[in-house]
């Protein structure tokens, strides 16, 4: 009977896939470039956190400098260094300033540009060169989360508000050019009065820092509904009222500080009621709205001047842009916004399909494959607005 041999299996070599690498997301971020808007997106730690994640992040060189981190910071945690060209050739800019037409045309067709509204607005050429180049443009301030809040607008409220009180309190205790007092009362002293024009989320952060230094704060607004909301947030130190021109006319005579804020409709303080307000008030208007709220008075930059050093020669002046003097606030608080935002943006595999999931984004597009989808932006550029849904159904 034959002998039957072990089988002994021999190895044979096989052809297995191999997947060609993913080309890693580029993201820009060049300088600002107004002397009135300084700035920065991202702090060194941020951006680092977005090497982590898979991105490639250039930012030109000195970018940082006004909220004080050198480059060295940012490429201690894997951030290539470039020139101006190289940032804005990134598949996503980030560029919180007004662009030049220069600028613009630096912008790689198909990218995304991560601005705020009123950066873009007004700036014609540089939109019709976006929509030429089928940038896709996103209004930071614009964009909402699932509930209907707006992430980013809603942090710059809450630092103008707090900025303009901080502001406010050195300014009046200037022995030079304010009147040498404390924003708040010390025993047997009447503490200061502050008027607030408004109850949003700017008003509420400047009472809330108000109240904190001891000040007596009065809060108007039209809409009697938010005022309340605003008022049981604050507690009962807040004294409330709606826009009795009477009511609002006494308040501003006594007020100390006034602060108008955001309020619909916008609300202007007259002349003749600017007059009747005492000698040494200090006016902020953060209503950002198109026409100023105190038009007969001269504003003044805080982004551009530094308050304490900045002569009022005895004049009355309106303080306009308080988180401008406080950049490095900004730019930490931007950070963790812009971290959630480019994450999902990455999870999503692009900005087109993030637009297709995600209500609140498609909100804040101002251009996409060159068409104006915003109206505002369509209206000011002599086009007709096209709807952003239908565009995502046949993209």
């Amino acid at each position: 009977m034959p002998m039957q041999m072990d089988y002994i299996p021999t190895p044979l070599e096989q052809m297995i896939g191999v997947a060609a690498p993913r080309r890693k997301v580029t993201i820009g971020l060049p300088a600002p470039q107004s002397e009135r808007d300084r700035r920065f997106p991202l702090t060194p730690e941020s951006a680092g956190l977005l090497v982590e994640r898979g991105f490639v992040v250039k930012m030109e060189a000195g970018a940082a400098n006004d909220i004080h981190y050198d480059d060295l910071r940012y490429q201690e945690h894997g951030i290539e260094i470039v020139d101006r060209a190289e940032a804005f050739r990134c598949d996503i800019v980030i560029s919180l300033s007004r662009l030049s037409t220069i600028d613009a045309r630096s912008i790689r067709r198909g990218a995304m540009l991560l601005s705020f509204f009123h950066s873009l607005m007004g700036e014609a050429d540089v939109l019709r060169i976006l929509l030429r180049n089928h940038v896709m443009s996103l209004a930071l301030d614009l964009i909402r989360d699932n509930i209907g809040h707006r992430p980013f607008a809603d942090i710059l409220a809450e630092i103008a508000g707090r900025a303009a009180i901080a502001m406010a309190a050195s300014l009046l205790s200037d022995s030079v050019n304010g009147k040498g007092i404390l924003l708040g009362g010390v025993a047997g002293i009447v503490p200061c009065e502050v008027t607030i024009i408004g109850s949003g989320i700017d008003a509420i952060s400047a009472a809330r820092s108000a109240l904190g230094l001891g000040a007596m704060v009065r809060m108007f607004d039209s809409d009697v509904y938010r005022l309340r909301q605003a008022i049981q947030e604050l507690g009962p130190g807040v004294v409330g009222s709606a826009m009795h021109p009477r009511v609002l006319l006494n308040a501003l005579r006594s007020a100390d500080v006034a602060i108008a804020t955001p309020m619909i409709p916008h609300h202007v303080i007259s002349a003749d009621a600017v007059a009747e307000m005492k000698q040494g008030v200090v006016t902020f208007d953060i209503s950002g709205a198109m026409k100023p709220a105190f038009p007969s008075l001269k504003q003044v930059d805080l982004g551009a001047f530094n308050p304490i050093e900045f002569p009022v020669d005895g004049k009355r002046v309106c303080y306009v842009n308080p988180a401008g003097a406080v950049p490095r606030t900004v730019a930490m608080a931007l950070s963790n916004t812009l971290l959630t935002m480019l994450n999902d943006i990455f999870t999503c595999d692009g900005l087109t399909n993030a637009l297709m999931l995600n209500d609140g984004l498609q909100r804040a597009a101002l251009t996409f494959l060159g068409k104006a989808v915003n109206p505002a932006v369509a209206a000011m550029l002599g086009l007709r607005a096209v709807d952003i849904k239908l565009m995502l159904q046949f993209s």
